[in-house]
């Protein structure tokens, strides 16, 4: 049974691989393969397990047709083409759930570093401009009592708001497809159209999925809506917002700050403006980085993935009607 790692895979989902009967190989450069390079070695796998960004597109899957199994390592599969995968009869499943509280915890770590300008004043000290205390500049501003919004309240959303509502006592409010009567009963949440949210959120946190619905949804026109004093958050997928929109609204102040863990494209360049702009933070997709979250991810992953070898179910397929097919 030949499985293909497009990273290094944690220890944790490796040993259940090797302990499965498994012949593992791992990609162990630190470089994206191609897609033509990931279709020749699939030709000698059993099954792929896609902890990276590549996309897996209908080319991709008309070549590699024979594959038992994809088994991501993320949440999200806006980088597969389902409908392709589902044409030639390959499951493929992610790994939600087990993140949440890690990328939760991220979005609340950007709230409360672009209320108080922490990445711009850190900044500061290297270049040498930290010489004189002025009580009137580079102010930041308090959470308490203020109300965020959440678009997407999955369960991600749901963590944020729950930390948000706890540490700063901030009101809810969120914009689904439709209510979630339960969410609103635990946390008080409160269920808005997309332009009431829009206009009354004082920090809005994006966790919904990349979709044709939502690319580019957060534009020019959008950030208009926006509060002049509101913190825009973003975590889910950089695609959801436009940048180009989003630095024009950031440097004429249509909005006040902005804290992203995902950009468009990734990896950011290093010499883009908003990493120099003041009240805006940016990291480098790390939501879900820590010791233990990636080690749930690997082992849900390297789950899956047995399961497609041994033609069972997988526990988290995307696109279950290939077992009814």
């Amino acid at each position: 049974m030949n499985v293909f790692v497009t990273r290094l895979l944690p220890a944790e989902g490796l040993t259940i691989l090797q302990a499965a009967g498994c012949n593992v190989r791992q990609h162990e450069e630190k470089r994206e393969l191609s897609k033509q390079e990931l279709i020749d070695i699939c030709q000698h796998q059993d099954v792929l397990l896609s902890t990276g960004p590549i996309k897996l597109d209908a080319d991709f899957f008309k070549n590699c047709s024979h594959l038992k199994g994809v088994a991501l390592m993320s949440v999200g599969y806006d980088n597969v083409d389902m409908a392709a995968a589902t044409h030639y009869g390959i499951p493929v499943s992610n790994t939600p759930d087990v993140l949440s509280r890690a990328t939760a915890d991220t979005a609340f770590l950007l709230i409360l570093a672009v209320s108080r300008n922490a990445f711009f004043m850190s900044r500061s000290i290297a270049k040498g401009d930290w010489v004189f205390y002025d009580p009137t500049a580079n102010l930041g501003i308090e959470l308490y009592g203020k109300t965020i919004g959440i678009f997407g309240m999955g369960r991600i959303g749901a963590e944020l708001a729950a930390k948000c509502k706890a540490v700063y006592q901030m009101n809810v409010i969120y914009h689904n497809r439709k209510p979630n009567v339960h969410l609103e009963s635990e946390l008080g949440a409160r269920y808005v159209s997309f332009n009431e949210l829009l206009k009354q959120s004082d920090v809005l946190s994006v966790h919904a999925n990349l979709s044709t619905e939502t690319e580019g949804l957060f534009n020019h026109a959008v950030f208009k809506k926006m509060k002049p004093s509101a913190i825009f958050i973003n975590t889910a997928r950089g695609g959801i917002h436009n940048e180009a929109d989003l630095t024009e609204a950031l440097k004429n102040n249509v909005i006040w700050g902005a804290g992203l863990d995902v950009t468009q494209p990734e990896p950011m360049q290093s010499n883009n403006a908003l990493l120099s702009m003041p009240r805006v933070c940016v990291l480098p997709h790390i939501g879900s980085a820590t010791v233990e979250t990636r080690g749930k991810m690997a082992v849900m992953a390297a789950e899956n993935a047995i399961a497609a070898l041994q033609n069972r179910r997988m526990p988290q397929v995307l696109n279950p009607i290939i077992y009814k097919q």
